[in-house]
């Protein structure tokens, strides 16, 4: 189960998916995000994505996927 996140728990999957991933938002982005996160896995992924300048569900699915399990990671409150 999925529960919403905390402006700091954002952070922190904001910091995996950079680190890890490279996907590494610009600050305004960052901001919007930690102040009203989306509540489901696939809009948060989703928001990710649109605010690298990709598309949602283009051609990566295999990157999508990998942030997607990042993102659940999190929701469950589950740590590396």
């Amino acid at each position: 189960m999925t529960k919403p996140l905390s402006s700091d728990e954002v952070h922190a999957l904001l910091y995996e998916l950079c680190v890890d991933l490279g996907f590494c938002l610009p600050p305004q982005d960052i901001r919007r995000l930690r102040e009203a996160p989306p509540a489901d896995v696939d809009e948060f992924t989703d928001a990710v994505f649109t605010a690298e300048g990709m598309e949602p569900r283009g051609e990566d699915d295999w990157l999508r996927v990998r942030v997607r399990d990042v993102v659940e990671r999190h929701m469950r409150g589950e740590r590396p």
